[in-house]
């Protein structure tokens, strides 16, 4: 089992920034991949990006990109979702998840576990 706990959310004004942290802890391999995603009210999980544990390669989606960026810290078993120049269409609830296998899937389907969430208000 993987459990994992996001932190680091909030409430900020566009054009601020937030940096999100996921701790995972149990069964939790280097060939995992990490995945955020975030959740508006009303609406289905939408995918914000991925990393590979083991490499460290990183995907995120072009609507994304520019504004937010992923690391880890495998030592510590932690990984960053940080969000520059915030916007009120960011406000949603973010998840950090987990998943065995070699690629970054955009698909929460494919996640094995997740975290609670951690809720992202941004005022404009």
């Amino acid at each position: 089992q993987v459990q994992l706990v996001e932190s680091g959310g909030g409430l900020v004004q566009a054009g601020g920034s937030l940096r999100l942290s996921c701790a995972a802890s149990g069964r939790i391999f280097n060939t995992y991949v990490m995945g955020w995603f975030r959740q508006a009210p009303g609406k289905e999980h939408a995918f914000v990006g991925g990393i590979r544990r083991s490499s460290g390669n990183t995907y995120i989606p072009d609507s994304l990109k520019g504004r937010f960026t992923i690391s880890r810290d495998n030592a510590k078993n932690v990984v960053y979702l940080q969000m520059n120049t915030l916007k009120p269409e960011d406000t949603a609830v973010y998840y950090c998840a987990a998943r065995s296998g070699t690629y970054i899937s955009i698909s929460p389907r494919e996640y094995d576990y997740w975290g609670e969430g951690t809720q992202v208000t941004v005022s404009s």
